[in-house]
């Protein structure tokens, strides 16, 4: 039996968005590059919407050596909520710590929480290990700053920070590393076989289509990735033990390459006994939370996200 790959509907809200945005898109190429990461920088906007709160700048020691940037934010002098541990999205490829914080900073009011948000170096120029490397380095930095030591921490990614979130996880594990309390994991960029249904279906759909998903994976782990092993924390999906990992948040929209990987990773969650939620998102494209964030459906999302925490703070500890 073959399987039908037609794509399921965008939602009706947001379709005319997709088309507006997307239509004769190309995929990203090396010489495209620095005009993409321009595109995904949002430094500036960040800036203003971080005017009432207070930040702080520090430069983390990676373990090359290398200084790794991060920003603290909290509302208040003494919060007494969690520590959000935000890794941005950007394919591997682009974005900033800045990108994609505007959701997370409602927890930061809302939770008295603070926001750790970090600036992990991006591929070709520094391939695996090292965004997910210094991404870690930071992760513990601050589980051992004062403004993290005795707090519960959650870390929280999405697109290509989902998938590094999902690293963190298991590095954590792994490496006896940082107590890790909740993990979010939004339109997580997961496997870098790239060959599930909904990738086949969102191929040369413009945005980020199988084809810029290939060429993020590309620029991470090298050319014929695809066909050999890769180190494991580099492709959670490669990961073969997933057992005793922090309770986990996975949401991904029906109309998006990442959908089936997303899923199955929750199924195999599940399978290992751990605690997950998935929620599928019918008609959501990549990122469409944040590019539709008055849409119904991207406030049912983040409604959703909120809901998952409040519930996971209410836990004793």
């Amino acid at each position: 039996m073959t399987t039908n790959l037609y794509p399921p509907p965008y939602d009706a809200e947001i379709a005319a968005l997709f088309r507006s945005r997307y239509s004769g898109g190309s995929t990203p190429t090396r010489d495209s590059l620095e005009s993409l990461r321009l595109a995904a920088s949002s430094g500036d906007a960040a800036r203003e919407e971080l005017a009432p709160y207070r930040t702080r700048e520090e430069l983390v020691p990676a373990g090359d050596g290398a200084l790794v940037p991060l920003t603290v934010v909290q509302g208040s002098p003494s919060p007494a909520g969690p520590v959000i541990f935000h890794t941005h999205g950007g394919g591997m490829v682009a974005g900033d710590r800045w990108t994609g914080i505007t959701p997370f900073l409602d927890w930061v009011d809302r939770f008295d929480a603070v926001l750790v948000t970090v600036d992990y170096r991006l591929a070709p120029e520094f391939p695996d290990p090292f965004p997910r490397e210094d991404a870690y380095a930071a992760l513990t930095w601050i589980s051992e700053d004062e403004v993290g030591e005795s707090r519960r921490i959650f870390v929280a990614g999405q697109s290509a920070g989902g998938g590094i979130t999902a690293s963190l996880a298991l590095m954590a594990r792994d490496r006896g590393g940082p107590l890790i309390h909740g993990q979010l994991l939004l339109s997580p960029m997961l496997d870098h076989r790239n060959t599930s249904v909904s990738a086949r279906q969102f191929d040369g759909t413009g945005g980020w289509d199988r084809a810029a998903n290939a060429f993020g994976w590309e620029a991470l782990l090298g050319h014929g990735h695809a066909v050999r092993s890769v180190p494991a924390h580099a492709s959670p999906a490669w990961v073969q033990d997933l057992s005793n990992l922090p309770p986990t948040f996975l949401e991904c929209g029906t109309a998006e390459v990442f959908r089936d990987e997303t899923v199955s990773y929750a199924g195999r969650l599940w399978e290992s006994g751990n605690d997950a939620e998935l929620h599928m998102w019918a008609g959501g494209f990549h990122r469409f939370d944040s590019l539709a964030p008055d849409s119904a459906l991207a406030l049912s999302t983040v409604d959703a996200r909120t809901s998952w925490l409040r519930r996971q703070l209410s836990k004793n500890l």
